[in-house]
């Protein structure tokens, strides 16, 4: 790229800080990569659908920044005028629909392993690949450097907006939007001094990360090929209206109810009272104007220490443990390695290995209600980050539950237990706000029966074995 393209050149947040520096150092290509996949039924226009790839690229400094590290003191993003988004064609309406399907699960994978190079920009591509004259397969890639999980829907907002005035030939109307620069520059204005108050606080006492070898595999192999699969389950409408009912009338959040489910079985699990996990917020302030529409890389995971008393009423510990996401909310701008630092818990640990997300837009209802001359579902995603067990849930009409996970370390066999445990605690959740916390029940009346037996045998050979020793 040429000097006269450039527009503007900045530091890092620290959070991209750090991604760049676990990418470069990985071996791991796919890390921190994000495909989102598609299907497209109807006639697109095609012209259309490049021009208002194109226009969002234009119109957001973000999606035209490239990254600048080698030889220089520290990481810089440089911004650029002009950088065409790339989209490539396929049209496989020629093979057959084995064939297809292989071709498109082999495209899939070398798409991922291609990865991005930080020093082009736009770290993003798009690829449409046609199987019949009506129906489309859009893969839209990108890294998690200059896209999060907030920005993504505003992204494909931007597009369908476009799109359709384009293909209806109407002139293009949308609201202004602040630069990443603006987010960048209020961040080197915030008091990191307070915010070290508050972590030191936060985690003191904490000396290791909560452990998760209770539900790992017993056999993990060192040499097995690294492998993040997805194992997910949806609530039904009535129970996702239920639950949602629940958090209006007590005045809880969505994040509050899944975050204290979480901490419930990683209680029941590692059978400790103190837990240490991470939490991933958007990161947007209250205090940037704007900052809600910005698209940018905002989010990030902070640490959150509870002490869980199971004596305790469920839902008066909620709203205690609400009390304390808010209170972290105030320094979410922090840099997790700052915040690990002040820990207790030394370097060589991570502070936490498991972590919750609460995607906040409902993307598929979005497509389903947009109206324009193609059918947009959205089918599939594809991330990879750093942390070995991910709980990611999506709300919708009926609530996705979803764990990202590292197969070398959890057989999908223990995943879809935690996800049947997680249903079974809604459920009591919804029948019963106000149970005690010890009195949650995770296993079905068969097999607490079958569990119960089991104890019992064990008590009778126990004893039996100190009346003949």
């Amino acid at each position: 790229m040429k000097a006269e393209n450039i527009e503007d050149i900045y530091e890092l947040t620290p959070v991209q800080k750090g991604i760049l520096f676990h990418c470069l150092y990985s071996e791991q290509s796919a890390l921190y990569f994000f495909q989102h996949i598609f299907t497209l039924r109807g006639n697109p226009d095609i012209d259309a659908f490049e021009k208002a790839w194109q226009l969002v690229v234009d119109r957001h400094t973000i999606l035209r920044t490239g990254f600048y590290w080698k030889e220089a003191e520290t990481p810089l993003q440089v911004v650029y005028k002009q950088v065409k988004v790339p989209l490539n064609q396929h049209d496989w309406r020629n093979l057959e629909p084995v064939e297809q399907k292989k071709q498109l699960e082999s495209f899939i994978l070398s798409d991922r392993k291609q990865g991005f190079d930080f020093s082009q920009p736009c770290l993003m591509r798009q690829t449409l690949i046609r199987l019949a004259d009506d129906y489309y397969q859009c893969i839209w890639s990108y890294h998690f450097i200059i896209i999060d999980g907030w920005t993504g829907p505003l992204i494909i907002q931007d597009f369908v907006q476009i799109y359709k005035a384009l293909s209806q030939n109407k002139e293009i109307s949308l609201a202004p939007t602040r630069p990443f620069r603006d987010y960048v520059d209020w961040l080197q204005q915030q008091d990191i001094s307070r915010a070290e108050i508050f972590w030191r606080q936060a985690l003191q006492g904490v000396k290791a990360p909560t452990p998760l070898t209770y539900i790992e595999k017993m056999d993990q192999l060192s040499t097995q090929e690294e492998r993040y699969d997805e194992e997910r389950i949806k609530l039904s409408s009535t129970s996702t209206q239920a639950i949602q009912s629940l958090a209006i009338q007590h005045r809880l959040t969505l994040a509050t109810i899944v975050n204290g489910i979480w901490v419930i079985l990683l209680n029941r699990y590692t059978r400790r009272n103190n837990i240490l996990y991470g939490c991933t917020v958007t990161g947007r302030p209250v205090d940037l104007e704007g900052a809600e529409s910005m698209v940018g890389m905002f989010v990030n995971t902070l640490p959150i220490y509870v002490q869980i008393d199971i004596e305790q009423p469920l839902l008066s510990w909620l709203q205690h443990l609400q009390t304390q996401l808010v209170e972290a909310r105030d320094y979410e701008y922090t840099p997790l390695t700052e915040i690990h630092g002040w820990s207790e818990v030394p370097r060589n640990l991570t502070l936490f290995e498991s972590i919750v997300v609460i995607e906040n837009f409902p993307v598929s209802q979005f497509l389903q209600e947009c109206k324009i001359n193609l059918e947009i579902q959205y089918t599939e995603l594809y991330y990879r980050n750093n942390y070995p067990l991910n709980l990611v849930v999506y709300p919708n009409e009926e609530l996705l539950i979803a764990f990202s996970y590292d197969s070398r370390r959890f057989d999908t066999d223990t995943i879809a237990g935690i996800l049947e445990d997680i249903e079974m605690l809604v459920q009591q959740m919804i029948t019963n706000p106000n149970v005690k916390i010890k009195d949650l029940a995770f296993l079905t009346p068969e097999e607490q029966e079958v569990t119960s037996m089991l104890e019992k045998e064990a008590f009778s050979r126990s004893a039996q074995i100190r009346l003949t020793s």
